[in-house]
C-alpha cells in the first residue's frame, strides 16, 4: 500500500453527496476485482456483490434505507451479501455434503468475507477519486432487501455502500486515537478515568458541539446515541427482525 492510499484512508470521511456523472464501467470494474480479492474464509469467497446503478431500483429499496437521500442520489449502490448459497450449489454437484453450513458458524464466516469485500470496495473506491458512505441500514430491514434482491437461501445482506464522484469533501469525522483502540496482547479494561481520556477530543470536538446543540436537552454524545439515534427498544425490534431473516433464509 502506498503512501498516498494510506493518505486517503487517514482522511476518510463520508461522501452524502454527489455529482449527476455515472461512475465509468471500467472504474467499477477495478473496484469490483479489488473487492472480490481479499481474505476470505478457507478460500471459499463467500459473499456476492450486488450492484445498483437502475434508477427505479434504488427507489424501490429507498424506503428500505429509510430514505436516506444518497440511497438514491449515489450513482451506485454496491449491496455485500453474506453468501453460502454458491458454495451449497457447488457441494451438491459434487456429491459433497451441502447441509453443513445452515448455522451461524457459516453465517459468521460469510459476514466475515462480505465486510473484507466491502471494506476493499471503499477503499479501491476512494483511491479512484470516489466517495463513498456505508448504509447501515442494510441490516434493518434485511428482510426486506432479501425480497427487493431476490435472494434466494442462505444469502443475507450485511453491507451495503454508496459510491459516486463526490460533490464536495466533508471533513473526517472525529475518531479515536488508534492506540485507544489496540490492546498488546490481552484486552486491558478501560477504568473511569481512562474513559475521559478516550473520548475527551471527541467530546470537545466541532461535530459534538453540533450534535449537542441540535439536543439541548441531552448532556451528552452517549444521550444522543443511545435515546436519541440507537435506541434500546429499536435495537430490540430490529434484532427480532434480523433472527427472523437468519431463520428464513437458513441460518439459524
Amino acid at each position: 500500500m502506498d503512501n498516498e492510499t494510506l493518505r486517503l484512508i487517514d482522511r476518510h470521511a463520508s461522501v452524502r453527496e454527489y455529482l449527476d456523472k455515472p461512475v465509468e464501467d471500467a472504474v467499477l470494474d477495478k473496484i469490483l476485482k479489488a473487492a472480490c480479492n481479499g481474505s476470505t474464509m478457507g478460500n471459499m469467497q463467500l459473499f456476492s456483490i450486488i450492484v445498483t446503478r437502475d434508477r427505479g431500483m434504488k427507489e424501490k429499496m429507498a424506503p428500505f434505507h429509510f430514505n436516506q437521500p444518497m440511497a438514491t442520489a449515489a450513482p451506485v449502490i454496491l449491496t455485500f451479501c453474506a453468501d453460502f448459497h454458491r458454495f451449497n450449489r457447488y457441494c451438491e454437484c459434487r456429491n459433497a455434503n451441502s447441509q453443513a453450513y445452515s448455522n451461524m458458524q457459516a453465517y459468521h464466516w460469510a459476514t466475515a468475507d462480505a465486510m473484507i469485500a466491502a471494506q476493499n470496495a471503499c477503499v479501491a473506491a476512494e483511491s479512484l477519486g470516489l466517495g463513498i458512505c456505508w448504509l447501515g441500514t442494510i441490516i434493518f430491514n434485511a428482510h426486506e432487501f432479501v425480497k427487493a434482491l431476490e435472494l434466494p437461501k442462505h444469502v443475507v445482506p450485511v453491507a451495503c455502500i454508496a459510491m459516486g464522484y463526490p460533490a464536495a469533501k466533508p471533513e473526517p469525522a472525529a475518531k479515536l486515537n488508534f492506540s485507544d483502540l489496540v490492546h498488546c496482547e490481552t484486552y486491558k479494561d478501560y477504568s473511569d478515568e481512562r474513559i475521559d481520556d478516550v473520548y475527551r477530543d471527541k467530546e470537545q470536538s466541532a461535530e459534538t458541539a453540533r450534535v449537542l446543540a441540535e439536543n439541548p436537552d441531552l448532556e451528552n454524545v452517549a444521550q444522543v446515541i443511545t435515546q436519541r439515534r440507537y435506541k434500546q427498544d429499536d435495537n430490540e425490534y430490529f434484532s427480532d427482525i434480523l433472527m427472523k431473516t437468519l431463520k428464513d433464509q437458513g441460518f439459524v
